[in-house]
């Protein structure tokens, strides 16, 4: 099976590069236990904040600058997104809705790595990639963004489910 940002991706000692942006591989379950250190000092809320501030600052970036060094329209970032979100191991994603008039992006992604190394939850739990939806959709939709995640396969969903729209 072929993996084009694999592929595309340089190496340098020490250093994974993929247009111009450096990129490390690291094992879920080192985020899950940062994720869950987070919550049991600050609690559940301080920790959704905190990762998805990171995963928003990474969507932001990300999407911008593969605007710039592809030249895609607003669906084409979204769809290169989804794709490269698979080919780096962050699940299988599918967008469901796009609709840059009314401001809405659905996402899913099945076999979420946080979701799976994370265990039962009685809440979401993929606030790294809920945060990357929502750096995504505002740079899509050039406006601030709320992001949800309205299903969660830690919650035992079939999928896990990012819900975006323009505040």
């Amino acid at each position: 099976m072929n993996n084009s940002i694999i592929e595309r991706l340089e190496f340098e000692t020490g250093r994974l590069i993929f247009k111009d942006v450096r990129y490390m591989l690291i094992r879920p379950d080192v985020l899950i236990s940062l994720q869950k250190s987070i919550e049991a000092e600050l609690g559940l809320e301080k920790c959704i904040e905190i990762m998805m501030a990171a995963g928003n600052m990474g969507g932001s970036r990300s999407s911008q600058r593969f605007k710039e060094a592809f030249g895609y329209s607003e669906r084409e970032i979204v769809e290169f997104m989804c794709g490269m979100g698979g080919e780096i191991g962050w699940g299988a994603f599918s967008l469901v809705e796009l609709e840059a008039e009314s401001g809405t992006m659905i996402i899913e992604v099945t076999d979420s790595p946080y979701a799976a190394v994370y265990g039962l939850s009685e809440t979401p739990v993929c606030h790294l990639i809920r945060g990357v939806m929502a750096g995504l959709g505002g740079g899509v939709f050039e406006a601030d963004v709320r992001s949800e995640e309205t299903a969660c396969a830690a919650m035992g969903a079939p999928a896990c489910r990012f819900e975006v729209r323009r505040q």
